[in-house]
């Protein structure tokens, strides 16, 4: 980490889903499970993306900024987090990122 900079961790969740559930999966990611996850102690906020592209199997990537690293062992988190009962049709990958710099420097 870049000396003076604070510390600035995301949780990167990457994800694909079986287009035959695909809208409802996002209705219920948008309207249920990002306001549950955004409730979590220690994440700040969030923010979802989708491939640009439609060839194929469109990807989903959510960003959700940290306060520490710990903010993911929340029992609050533990008991929220999960696919539910999309589980079958989503293809996820769940990756924590530490800054080490920024443009600033």
């Amino acid at each position: 980490m870049s000396v003076g900079l604070p510390e600035s961790w995301m949780l990167v969740v990457s994800a694909r889903v079986d287009p035959a559930v695909e809208e409802d999966w996002n209705r219920w990611y948008d309207e249920v499970h990002l306001p549950e996850i955004a409730e979590c102690p220690g994440f700040i906020d969030a923010a979802r993306y989708v491939t640009a592209d439609d060839h194929g199997q469109r990807r989903y990537q959510t960003i959700y900024r940290l306060e520490s690293p710990e903010a993911i062992h929340s029992v609050e988190f533990s008991e929220r987090r999960g696919w539910y009962q999309f589980d079958q049709h989503v293809e996820a990958d769940v990756r924590l990122f530490q800054r080490t710099g920024t443009t600033n420097d």
